[in-house]
């Protein structure tokens, strides 16, 4: 038995991910066929890989020095299927979690460029608030997370995206008190989820200008605060980019109250290590959807 690329890229998988199962889930396959890959891989080299005393499964030395090289091997494929390999012919998967705010602006764009770029490329979309994401980022459940960011861990590498500027909209034919003050007590603020940074930072805000006493209208859907603003349920602060289709309709209108919600910032955000050239262009590529490149 010789030694080879799937047995050192199931052992590095096991390691990060802390155990078989969640490795198989990462890669796909059966857990029987992991561990059997990694027994393999034992049987070849003729050493213990890991301690699977006390039900756990902890690196050896003899497996803590195999650890750098499968590293390096894994980088180096890496590097073949980026410089090399026609990406034609690659079979890839790439788990994206994403933004309702992206899903809305330019999901569709992003997912066509990497199809086109990467042919075989299978892709999981998981739509969701950015906490959600972030989390699901770090334990290694999506590859790609494209939110509101940066997400400030050492193992990730963030890809600024250009900023969501917000404004304020009523309904097209609403009557709205000059006096801020009075404009926000007597409207509810229709405004993003609960649990995400807008609606924290916006509700900060108005409680900051204007004291208690504003009602908020929590939405997980920006289509659907767009149809609230619309039917005159309350005012909104919502992305620049999305509105033209409901200002062309005559839905909504824009109004100034003399200030303006912090622009969105987003980032295209995965785990560095270990380096994949999938997900760093996977990143830039969203990076110049984003830019209308």
């Amino acid at each position: 038995m010789r030694l080879n690329f799937e047995q050192l890229k199931t052992f590095l998988m096991v390691v990060r991910f802390g155990g078989v199962r969640r490795a198989s889930e990462h890669m796909h396959l059966s857990q029987p066929a992991v561990t059997a890959r990694v027994q393999n891989l034992e049987q070849c080299l003729g050493v213990d890989l890991f301690d699977r005393r006390k039900g756990a499964m902890t690196l050896t030395k003899r497996g803590e020095s195999l650890l750098k090289y499968a590293e390096q091997y894994v980088q180096l494929s890496d590097l073949i299927e980026r410089d090399i390999v026609d990406p034609a012919g690659i079979d890839l998967h790439l788990r994206i979690g994403v933004s309702e705010t992206i899903v809305q602006a330019w999901l569709p764009e992003f997912v066509s460029r990497l199809r086109k770029e990467f042919p075989n490329l299978a892709i999981d979309i998981a739509v969701d608030i950015s906490s959600n994401l972030r989390e699901a980022l770090l334990t290694r459940s999506l590859d790609l997370a494209i939110l509101l960011g940066p997400v400030s861990e050492f193992t990730v590498d963030n890809i600024d995206l250009p900023d969501m500027t917000l404004n304020w909209y009523c309904a097209a034919e609403a009557v709205l008190d000059d006096d801020p003050a009075q404009l926000f007590l007597s409207n509810p603020v229709v405004t993003y989820a609960r649990n995400t940074r807008p609606h924290r930072e916006l509700k900060s805000e108005l409680f900051n200008r204007y004291g208690p006493g504003i009602s908020l209208f929590p939405s997980s859907s920006l289509s659907a605060c767009f149809r609230m603003v619309a039917s005159g349920l309350g005012v909104a602060a919502l992305p620049e980019s999305l509105a033209a289709p409901e200002l062309a309709a005559g839905n909504v209108r824009k109004f100034d109250p003399g200030w303006k919600p912090k622009a969105l910032h987003f980032t295209a955000s995965y785990l560095g290590d270990p380096q994949s050239f999938l997900l760093a262009r996977a990143a830039n590529i969203a990076k110049e959807v984003a830019n209308g490149e």
